[in-house]
């Protein structure tokens, strides 16, 4: 029997107007009844992406809200949210899994927040040849899934350093890497959401292939890890 995302979950994070600390501490049981359910699937996949790919870490986030510095001062998230580490540094890029009522659950993939150095390595590469991302961004089987575009931040024009009018600014430009695929709450309950959100994974392996070999390389193609 296939490992699914429980109804009670949606039905629970839908606290809006009951997130406080009185009401969820009252209905706590039935959360961490449901949390245990959903642990399952973030474990199970984890267990999947590890048959085609090497994860080293799962992290799934707790519910609790940092509201020190936010104007929300809800105490409480309204979605589930788990993370999946490649194994470093060989392997670059993660995956990640929101759950949230109202048709706004979905997975995504890519770079979110490079560090500066891996960051401007991207940036030099696509100045210097952005064929193969192209390749990759035109796959059929790949934008199928996920678009023919990153989606994530950018700067306005070009970064320093850059000529704004460069063939590849439209990629130079990102400050963020990152594909979304966005799921309606009929297809996160369904059995087969697990291998849909694995299959959907597979799909960037050449893109991830292409990017860790990018960060473990310098420009001239030497390695810079062991």
């Amino acid at each position: 029997m296939s490992v699914t995302i429980p109804k009670s979950a949606f039905t629970f994070l839908k606290i809006r107007k009951n997130n406080n600390r009185d009401w969820f501490n009252e209905n706590k049981p039935e959360f961490k009844a449901i949390e245990g359910e959903v642990k399952l699937f973030y474990n199970a996949l984890f267990q999947n992406l590890n048959k085609h790919d090497d994860i080293d870490k799962l992290k799934i986030f707790r519910i609790y809200r940092d509201v020190r510095f936010s104007k929300n001062k809800l105490p409480y998230k309204t979605h589930f949210g788990g993370s999946f580490h490649r194994a470093k540094p060989r392997l670059r890029g993660g995956y990640y899994v929101h759950i949230q009522p109202n048709n706004e659950s979905f997975i995504a993939t890519g770079f979110w927040e490079p560090a500066k150095e891996d960051l401007l390595r991207i940036r030099k590469e696509f100045e210097m040849d952005d064929s193969e991302m192209r390749d990759i961004l035109e796959n059929k089987a790949f934008n199928s899934v996920w678009g023919d575009t990153f989606v994530g931040d950018e700067v306005k024009t070009a970064p320093k350093g850059f000529n704004k009018e460069h063939k590849a600014i439209d990629l130079i430009k990102k400050k963020q890497y990152i594909f979304i695929k966005k799921y309606t709450d009929t297809e996160v309950l369904a059995d087969n959401f697990l291998q849909e959100v694995d299959n959907a994974f597979k799909t960037v392996r050449p893109f991830f292939d292409y990017m860790s070999d990018v960060l473990t390389t310098d420009l001239n193609g030497v390695s810079l890890v062991d």
